[in-house]
């Protein structure tokens, strides 16, 4: 009966290092700016799609959920923080509706099965990402208004930057999976 509870308290301790190493590399991922056309990238969706694939939809949900509270509470872990504001202030601003679609999207990975041909592993990463520029979108319609060219301004800039975060996860998804198996 100990040995029970040593392996399910043993479980508890590498789930909640696990994910605060995610909080970690999302935080550090949001801060990264890579050069890119047309504006600078950071990697953090690239991260939430691994935190999905590797960690599965709930300790990646886990995860990004103690990733957004953190940032609400004012640890500047959000793109743009400490110099754009921080904490809840931050948070309700334009970038709102994209950081709730983290929590969608490392759901979508993290339950999805990415068996298949390519065509259809890169449907499922697109899908799972799409929740963010969704979201992300209708946070900002309703913040700077619908009349507003919300595409041009909200997506369209980061489309080709986002097809090479998902190309680099769906050319990875093996390796991936091997360390989702090997983390269980």
């Amino acid at each position: 009966m100990e040995l029970i509870k040593d392996l399910k308290d043993s479980k508890i301790v590498k789930s909640i290092f696990l994910a605060l190493i995610g909080t970690v590399l999302l935080a550090v991922s949001s801060k990264i700016k890579i050069p890119f056309y047309p504006v600078p990238m950071t990697m953090q969706t690239f991260v939430v799609l691994f935190l999905g694939i590797v960690l599965g939809w709930r300790l990646g949900l886990a995860t990004v959920s103690l990733y957004l509270f953190e940032g609400i509470i004012g640890l500047p872990v959000f793109s743009g923080t400490p110099e754009k504001g921080i904490g809840l202030i931050y948070f309700t601003g334009p970038t709102m509706g994209y950081l709730l679609g983290f929590l969608f999207t490392v759901y979508f990975a993290g339950s999805l099965s990415f068996n298949g041909n390519i065509f259809s592993k890169l449907l499922k990463l697109t899908f799972s990402v799409s929740f963010i520029y969704v979201l992300g979108l209708s946070w900002l319609g309703i913040l700077i208004g619908w009349e507003k060219p919300l595409f041009q301004l909200g997506a369209q800039p980061f489309l080709l930057a986002e097809l090479f975060k998902i190309l680099i996860v769906l050319f990875s998804l093996n390796s991936l999976q091997k360390l989702n198996r090997y983390l269980k």
